[in-house]
C-alpha cells in the first residue's frame, strides 16, 4: 500500500515524540515532579494530583505510539471506524 508523504511525515514526527513522552515519565518516577505547564507538580505535596498526571502520561504514550505505527506501517486503525 502507498503512503502519503503527509502520513509518513506525521508518524515520523509522533515516533520521535515517544521517546520523549516516556523520559518524562521516568524523570517524573524518578524524581517525584511532573512537568505541568510552567511549574511542577510534586508527588510529595499532591500525590493524587501526581498520579493522574501520571496516568495522563502514560495514556499519552500509548496513543502517540498507536498514531505513529498505524501511519508508518499502514495498520489500519483510521479506516476500522
Amino acid at each position: 500500500m502507498i503512503q502519503s508523504p503527509e502520513d509518513l511525515l506525521v508518524g515520523i514526527v509522533a515516533l520521535a515524540l515517544v521517546p520523549v513522552i516516556g523520559w518524562t515519565i521516568l524523570r517524573g518516577m524518578r524524581g517525584g515532579r511532573l512537568p505541568m505547564g510552567r511549574t511542577y507538580v510534586h508527588r510529595e505535596e499532591r500525590r493524587s494530583v501526581f498520579t493522574l498526571l501520571l496516568a495522563l502520561y502514560g495514556l499519552a504514550l500509548v496513543a502517540v505510539a498507536a498514531i505513529s505505527a498505524d501511519l508508518l506501517l499502514g495498520l489500519g486503525l483510521r479506516s476500522a471506524s
